[in-house]
């Protein structure tokens, strides 16, 4: 199996791996003496049971994208409760026992798993499930961008489209005139019509949460 571009480049061994507060430690995570699938999260971990499911509970098959659900041992692997929040934490699992992460995976074969997008960062336009993370992935390598987030914006007809907010290298005040057209371009040549960006924002900065990420939480405020 041929390695990524880093591994050949820097001679490190480089393994995926997921985790999030609620699970106290990494609860998927590749393997260092086994040929992992590139750009793989990993497998479960052994203190951990995980199901991917389709909206309905059904299991997906490989080669499919759903939620990521996983379970294991309260107060141990598994955070016990949310403080003073019974509501919350009740919701957080399913009938099973499992912990719903709000993240979606695609299953790949031997069980590993590659990372999609956060439930709430999925786009539903016209029907169609759209990763916000796709688009950003597009807009992100064109020059001149230096940051890229984007959001779900409701519409009267295809209940949700993309809108794209964007902070330029060298700030708005400096914004290249072309920059527009360009972003435009590249995501009309990349991208199916339906993900397309309706709008697009050029800011010099965005609203943060904890560790510096992007509180989208706040930018879908900003486009409602």
């Amino acid at each position: 199996m041929n390695e990524p571009p880093p591994f050949a480049a820097f001679g490190v061994k480089i393994i995926g791996w997921w985790g999030m507060t609620e699970t106290i430690t990494h609860g998927i995570v590749g393997e260092v003496d086994q040929p992992n699938i590139p750009m793989s999260i990993g497998r479960a971990a052994p203190e951990y049971e995980i199901r991917i499911t389709n909206d309905d509970g059904s299991p997906t098959g490989v080669g499919e994208t759903g939620n990521l659900l996983i379970k294991g041992i309260p107060g141990l692997s598994l955070f016990a409760e949310y403080l003073h929040n019974d509501k919350a934490t009740r919701e957080s699992f399913d009938e099973h026992g499992y912990f719903i992460t709000g993240d979606r995976v695609t299953l790949l074969e031997r069980g590993y798993m590659r990372f999609g997008d956060r439930a709430k960062d999925m786009l539903k336009v016209g029907g169609e499930n759209v990763a916000a993370s796709e688009i950003e992935q597009v807009i992100g390598v064109i020059p001149g961008v230096r940051e890229v987030a984007v959001v779900a914006k409701k519409h009267p007809m295809l209940d949700e489209v993309p809108v794209v907010f964007i902070i330029p290298q060298a700030g708005v005040a400096a914004l290249p005139a072309d920059l527009h057209d360009r972003v435009m371009t590249t995501c009309r040549s990349s991208l199916a019509d339906f993900k397309v960006p309706r709008e697009i924002r050029f800011v010099d900065d965005m609203p943060r949460s904890t560790l510096e990420k992007i509180a989208k939480a706040e930018l879908r405020k900003m486009v409602d």
